[in-house]
């Protein structure tokens, strides 16, 4: 983005920070439903910085900028906040100031305000800022007010587009079973009711979806379950005939989203709960009961737990995502070697042989094709600007997905197009190591991510290398593609991993201006063994898709790990080949999957 179109926006911004006598304000990347991927109308820190990153905060005081994000773009921030006033604050790494510590440097007046608004920050995290801010010399932190509502002019409105059942076939279990279960789960502590915040919780209990955000099929909305009634709060405007007919059988009333402040203040229980973290702090606050129970929803564990139906349909999903991606990969060497193609040019091609596939709804994140040094930007995503052509040598890194209706798929290959280094190929073989270790991992009921995330890096790790980014998260059954509450991670991350839960498989490793490789897998956790010392897991890939083992250096492979290369291909060939109607992709597949030895 033009960066005098940020400084005229921070012109405007500062010019109503005057007015409102507020010394800061910070803008962080959530919405009123604390989603991780936003509704364009509230994408207002992107809009102040031009930073289009996932995670990230802007913060502006009257005579300077910075905006925080994480590793995954260093580099991507670095380029777009290039020539604006905003200062990259690298979070993690030693010497970077906290938001609280840098605006206690600069805000330096006893009486001086920071500014949030309170519908899109958590109660937790406002909280957090409050006692944050009051140790750095008193500042007091406002939460009643939007700049943006005053100087983003053609801000985008509420998304209306309309909402659509998901059928029992995929669903697997229905809303009064969901709502039972739910309830059980509050009584368990000791809660009358709760509000529904998250979009993907509100759509898997209803089994609704929706279009509101990019590539995640849900829809803006809350639902308040009380003691004797559940209600959906949306602009009735996305509700077709059916699907109003549909939610009055199945006993949920409907009233319109902007009242959802008005159904809390209403709310006639003893007490109710609320995640902190996921509610935000304007209707937190709406809430006038004897208690509030702040726990995190129990939705979300309910939902990571994937029941027959929706194994089925991310099984079947994978064959026909797998069929698309046989079809690219041997479309790709070729076309690259014939010269044209670029890293947008691969995306538009992969995102089309996946739409001819049966219920294909949508991609299920910005495709990431990075050629040659963009493979080391973990989150790139190619422009104009910056689509590189690709050329018969090095590594392009390809992490993707697809919405289907019956699943939802995450996959990520990184493919030699050419001939090698002799470093190109130790780190390939080094990523797949961990990638084999993490898929052969056996581990009791109940352990969390964090128990298991070495494995994946501990052949790095020998080598002096590593990655910052997390190796695994949940995916949803045709829902987000991120989903929690598990995740494979070296930060502690207490979720337990239990049986029916979906989680990828994904180490990397990224050579700054060099090169990155990563190889991802989705997984399904499944029961492996029940002894004297308890249950005990192991994981099964659900992704069908060759690895090309031309980078390899054999020697550095463990038997056990050659073995689980050499069974997944046997398996991924049979699972395919029968679908595959072209002989030509038939004859590329087999050789994709030959077997290899040390």
């Amino acid at each position: 983005m033009d960066s005098s179109v940020i400084a005229r926006r921070l012109a405007a911004l500062r010019e109503v920070m005057r007015r409102e006598r507020l010394d800061a304000f910070i803008f962080p990347s959530t919405d009123p439903h604390n989603s991780e991927y936003t509704p364009d109308r509230w994408k207002g820190r992107e809009w102040i910085s031009g930073f289009n990153g996932s995670a990230g905060t802007a913060v502006v005081t009257t005579d300077a900028a910075a905006l925080w994000t994480d590793s995954r773009y260093f580099l991507a921030a670095a380029e777009q906040l290039s020539g604006t006033e905003f200062k990259l604050m690298k979070l993690k790494v030693p010497g970077t100031p906290t938001i609280s510590e840098w605006l206690g440097s600069q805000l330096r007046n006893r009486n001086a305000q920071v500014g949030v608004d309170g519908m899109v920050n958590a109660e937790a995290d406002v909280e957090a800022l409050i006692a944050d801010m009051r140790r750095q010399g008193g500042i007091t932190v406002r939460t009643n007010f939007d700049p943006l509502r005053d100087i983003w002019t053609d801000r985008p409105p509420v998304p209306n587009n309309k909402v659509v059942i998901q059928p029992m076939e995929y669903a697997g279990e229905t809303v009064a079973s969901k709502i039972t279960r739910v309830r059980q789960a509050l009584r368990e502590q000791h809660a009358d009711g709760m509000l529904v915040s998250a979009l993907d919780e509100v759509a898997w209990l209803l089994n609704l979806r929706g279009s509101d955000v990019h590539c995640n099929p849900v829809f803006v909305a809350y639902v308040i379950i009380s003691p004797q009634d559940v209600t959906l709060y949306i602009n009735k405007e996305k509700l077709t005939p059916d699907v109003t007919a549909y939610l009055a059988a199945e006993g949920v009333g409907v009233r319109e989203y902007k009242e959802v402040e008005r159904g809390l203040m209403d709310y006639f229980a003893y007490n109710i709960l609320l995640d902190p973290h996921q509610t935000c702090y304007t209707l937190y606050n709406k809430v006038d009961v004897h208690e509030i129970i702040r726990q995190p929803s129990p939705i979300a564990a309910m939902k990571a737990v994937k029941n027959e139906a929706e194994i089925r349909g991310f099984r079947n999903a994978m064959l026909r995502d797998g069929v698309a991606l046989v079809k690219f990969l041997r479309w790709l060497k070729p076309a690259v070697e014939a010269g044209g193609q670029t890293e947008m040019s691969v995306d538009r091609k992969l995102t089309s042989l996946r739409a001819a596939q049966p219920l294909f709804k949508d991609i299920s994140f910005d495709t990431i094709a990075g050629y040659g040094p963009h493979g080391a930007i973990v989150h790139y995503e190619a422009t104009p600007e910056t689509d590189a052509e690709l050329e018969p040598r090095g590594f392009l890194l390809l992490d993707s997905g697809a919405q289907y209706q019956d699943g939802t798929t995450d996959i990520t290959r990184t493919i030699p197009l050419g001939p090698l280094t002799d470093e190109e190929r130790k780190v390939y073989t080094l990523v797949l190591k961990g990638h084999i270790q993490l898929e052969l991992c056996k581990f009791p009921d109940g352990a969390c991510g964090t128990q298991i995330d070495a494995l994946a890096r501990e052949a790095m790790w020998r080598e002096g290398m590593n990655f910052l980014h997390g190796t695994g998260h949940g995916v949803g059954s045709y829902l987000n593609v991120h989903e929690g509450p598990h995740q494979i991670r070296m930060e502690y991350m207490p979720a337990p991993l239990h049986a029916g839960m979906t989680v990828t498989d994904e180490p990397g490793l990224y050579l700054a201006d060099r090169f990155g490789v990563r190889i991802e897998n989705m997984l399904i956790i499944e029961p492996y063994l029940s002894t004297e010392f308890g249950r005990f897991l192991q994981m099964d890939a659900l992704t069908l898709c060759p690895i090309d083992t031309a980078p390899i250096i054999p020697s550095m492979l463990l038997p056990e790990e050659v073995e689980w290369l050499n069974s997944y291909h046997r398996r991924v060939w049979e699972a395919l080949s029968p679908l595959l109607e072209d002989a030509g992709d038939r004859e590329w597949l087999k050789e994709a999957t030959r077997r290899i030895t040390t």
